[in-house]
């Protein structure tokens, strides 16, 4: 068995490596043969110059990920089956070798050290080489290295009792830890959802009441037609770190807010805004976020009932370059592989994605005017370069959200209706 799990686990590493390394240069050779012609619909609201922009700025972010990608598989073997995840447990067993929660807890933050620190000098590049390039980045690298540090204590903080609670309960709490911790899991992130606006998120960033009081009285209006209730509309100052203009809701239950990037209030005017805010509270009517959570809370059921069942199993361990069986081994044995085993399941997951982002556009256009939300989106598109042209194939694996085309096209739809 051993030896099946490590010709399979090589095989699927292979092959999803180079169907990712294939998605991506595919997406950059659809959208430079794209270039030098804007798409119709968008000829009249983009230039060729900041289309040309976009296709440049895309493939930029694609070929920085193409390196990444080679790496972080070359790092996943190296960590399993080339030892380095045995090697990391016996030097903590010899410094730790009575106390099995802390080293194991010592061998999982090893681990996702070495991690990130491979993958920190793609995130500066694209930081400070391809986002400065495009004039994007208004970060520097002492805010850059603040903010990493500010991100690894709180996550330090936040991780440390989950962890400690997960090898506690895989310890003791017998067949059924999994269940057990499933239970702690959730709990967690509920609990995550209802603090971080106002304990969390302000560490990185500060948020202001919108002080327009014609946009909010408008905003307020909205909110009362569509019957959301928040605990305020803020304003973040994503200008601080990046050009790029966002609005998002935040929080669950009491603690839901409306967040406007400074950005985007600077590039759109009412009408536009309202449609936006259209658009997010159209994900709140059909419940999208309470089903992502369900989804969420479902996916993770059957991830750690099976991970109760392989945390058994000694081919599990053997097949991966581990010789010394241990609870905190199958957790991360488990929490690297999987996405290797789940790749190919990429497309129905942001195929969901994007369906939820067409039910969100269908109430905005019920509850303002698409017209405005179409502009909105140009402007967006425009502004933040995203691409007009992505790879059809690639756009199925990776996006979330709808390709600008097909999305106006609907859009301009309901304007017609």
């Amino acid at each position: 068995m051993a030896s099946n799990l490590t010709i399979l686990f090589v095989s699927l590493l292979v092959l999803t490596t180079a169907i990712r390394i294939w998605l991506g240069r595919r997406h950059v050779s659809y959208i430079q043969s794209h270039r030098n012609q804007v798409p119709p619909a968008f000829s009249t609201s983009i230039s060729l110059d900041a289309h040309k922009k976009a296709a440049d700025y895309s493939s930029a972010k694609t070929r920085t990920a193409l390196l990444e990608t080679a790496v972080q598989a070359l790092l996943l073997a190296a960590l399993t089956i080339g030892g380095g995840l045995q090697l990391i447990d016996d030097i903590w067993r010899d410094v730790l070798p009575q106390h099995d929660i802390l080293r194991g807890a010592l061998v999982i933050l090893s681990a996702l050290l070495v991690s990130s620190l491979i993958d920190l000098p793609f995130d500066y590049y694209r930081t400070f080489v391809v986002d400065q390039h495009f004039g994007f980045n208004k970060m520097t690298p002492s805010m850059y290295f603040l903010d990493m540090i500010k991100h690894s204590i709180v996550g330090f903080l936040l991780g440390a009792p989950l962890l400690f609670a997960a090898l506690w309960l895989m310890q003791g709490a017998g067949d059924y830890w999994w269940l057990y911790l499933w239970i702690v899991w959730s709990a967690f992130n509920l609990l995550m959802l209802a603090i971080y606006p106002t304990f969390i998120a302000p560490l990185f960033n500060k948020f202001s009441p919108l002080a327009d009081e014609s946009l909010k009285s408008r905003i307020e209006a909205l909110l009362t037609k569509c019957g959301f209730k928040s605990q305020g509309l803020f304003v973040m100052d994503g200008s601080t770190r990046s050009s790029h203009g966002n609005a998002y809701f935040t929080g669950f239950g009491a603690s839901k807010r409306v967040v406007f990037f400074d950005t985007l209030l600077e590039r759109l005017d009412t009408d536009e805004i309202e449609a936006v805010l259209a658009h997010e509270l159209g994900h709140f009517k059909h419940k999208h976020v309470i089903k992502r959570i369900a989804l969420m809370f479902l996916v993770s059921f059957v991830g750690l009932a099976v991970l109760g069942w392989l945390a058994q199993q000694e081919w599990f361990y053997a097949g991966l370059g581990v010789t010394q069986t241990s609870d905190y081994m199958a957790l991360l044995l488990f929490l690297l592989v999987s996405p290797v085993f789940l790749f190919l399941l990429r497309p129905l997951l942001a195929g969901y994605s994007r369906k939820n982002e067409f039910e969100a556009d269908a109430y905005a256009a019920k509850n303002a005017d698409a017209r405005y939300l179409v502009e909105a989106l140009v402007k967006l598109y425009r502004d933040n370069a995203s691409t007009l042209t992505p790879d059809p194939l690639h756009s199925a694996f990776y996006d979330s959200h709808p390709p600008a085309s097909i999305r106006i096209a609907k859009l301009a739809a309901f304007t017609a209706r």
